[in-house]
């Protein structure tokens, strides 16, 4: 009796083995098709996206960026403030007209007629005002092309990386949908069979809660992509809802100077600090031209008068006409134009201490990143992608442990998240030097073309 019960458990143990065997089989088989069949349809469906290189997409904000017009419509506005600098005053002709009457000691009537008097006025500036004021406009044409400078660099450098984002998103969108697929199709399988005991049923609720979690990551993602593109089409003068898919980036490093380097670079290229020196030397202008406006200006011009009454007079001559300054020396706009050069002073010396602080910081946050990624292999993201699907395939044929299949999937996902995040904070660093040192790219972004 002991012995059939024995055998009859035996025998319902192999059963189930067999069973789950044959299910885990299935599911091997289903499963690469699904998610083939899913990340096909996410990278190579061409009716939801263009393929663009990230170079294209600089060339075209640096075509259609709306805000570029500001800048070069501030340049000419610039250009008309010089000529109005450099411009005389316009002469003036001053008229008069009116009746003389002529009459002698006695009262009695001499004669009457027409007296006018017309005159042409032309004021003359003290000696060194027409020029201050054409360096003072000149230097507004030096802001404006620097501030165009200025924007046309960073906005490359924030269309790189923004296009960039869009690929790191699609990435980690790709990696998340691997596994989240991979985990649904197998849970799918799972709840189907009778379960025996408490473990497989265990197994299938911590598979299916890792689905719901990958299956936010790949929302996380999703929404990282769309936030980034929003941006990019207006940066790139498009439309909010125009889609497109960056092809394969390629970021190629290179060491950075020695800081010391960087920093005599930052003191002459970086456009914040060039801004501050032309304003501080624009400043110093208006302090002289307040001073020189303590003198008042000439005004010349010749007249001619002519009465006609018991007799005709006329007079021809030459009239001048100056301000007397009793009361007004200029001495409040000297000490306004002295008080704004002390704070251009203080604004220039605190940029430069922020531009040295930004350099060293985003040189050594590069340098840490290049030590970092120096340390990957080759092929790292290869093996970590054929370990999680060894790992998968091993796991159905019940060779791995629950554990260590949940825990594969997982760190190849941290495995993919931190490395691109690496490349693009390297990526941030490495133009942040470029804009305030001036000096060639420490970056070379490439792409090529996906497989169709």
């Amino acid at each position: 009796m002991v012995l059939s019960v024995l055998n009859s458990i035996f025998m319902k143990q192999n059963f189930l083995k067999l069973s789950f065997l044959a299910a885990a089989c299935a599911v091997a088989a289903v499963v690469p098709l699904k998610a083939a069949d899913v990340v096909s349809a996410a990278t190579n469906s061409p009716a939801v996206t263009n393929q663009v290189l990230l170079d294209d997409l600089v060339n075209e904000a640096m075509a259609n960026n709306p805000e570029l017009n500001f800048y070069r419509a501030e340049i000419a506005a610039a250009k008309g403030g010089r000529k109005s600098a450099g411009a005389w005053a316009n002469p003036e002709v001053s008229a008069e007209i009116g009746q003389k009457r002529a009459t002698d000691s006695s009262g009695a009537l001499l004669g009457e007629g027409a007296a006018w008097a017309v005159s042409v006025n032309q004021t003359f500036e003290y000696p060194g005002r027409l020029s201050l004021r054409k360096a003072i406009a000149n230097r507004d044409i030096q802001l404006a092309e620097l501030g165009l400078a200025q924007f046309k660099l960073a906005l490359a450098a924030r269309v790189r990386t923004l296009g960039y984002n869009i690929f790191i998103a699609q990435e980690k969108l790709s990696a998340a949908r691997e596994v989240a697929d991979r985990f649904q199709a197998l849970t799918e399988v799972l709840v189907q069979r009778d379960p025996a005991g408490v473990t497989p049923v265990l197994e299938t609720r911590i598979i299916e809660a890792s689905t719901i979690t990958l299956q936010r990551q790949a929302s996380e993602a999703t929404i990282a992509a769309q936030t980034a593109l929003l941006e990019l089409n207006q940066l790139r003068g498009q439309l909010p809802d125009a889609k497109l898919r960056v092809t394969g980036a390629q970021l190629d490093f290179s060491e950075a100077p020695p800081l010391e380097n960087l920093l005599a670079a930052a003191r002459t290229n970086a456009f914040e600090l060039r801004i501050r020196q032309v304003e501080l030397e624009q400043q110093g202008f208006k302090i002289s031209l307040a001073k020189n406006e303590r003198f008042p200006g000439v005004t010349v011009g010749p007249f001619i008068t002519q009465d006609k009454a018991a007799d005709t007079e006329r007079t021809i001559g030459l009239g001048v006409s100056i301000p007397l300054p009793l009361w007004n020396r200029n001495t409040g706009n000297i000490e306004t134009a002295k008080a704004r050069e002390q704070q251009a002073q203080t604004s220039l010396l605190l940029t430069e201490r922020e531009v040295e602080r930004s350099v060293t910081e985003n040189a050594l946050a590069l340098q840490v990143k290049l030590d970092e990624m120096s340390k990957w292999r080759a092929d790292s993201v290869q093996q970590f992608h054929e370990a999680a699907e060894l790992a998968d395939r091993h796991y159905r044929l019940g060779a791995v442990p629950i554990a260590t299949y949940i825990e594969l999937q997982k760190q190849y996902l941290e495995a993919i998240d931190a490395m691109l995040d690496t490349k693009k904070e390297a990526l941030d660093a490495a133009q942040t030097l470029e804009q305030l040192t001036g000096l060639p790219a420490f970056v070379n972004v490439t792409t090529k073309e996906v497989s169709k």
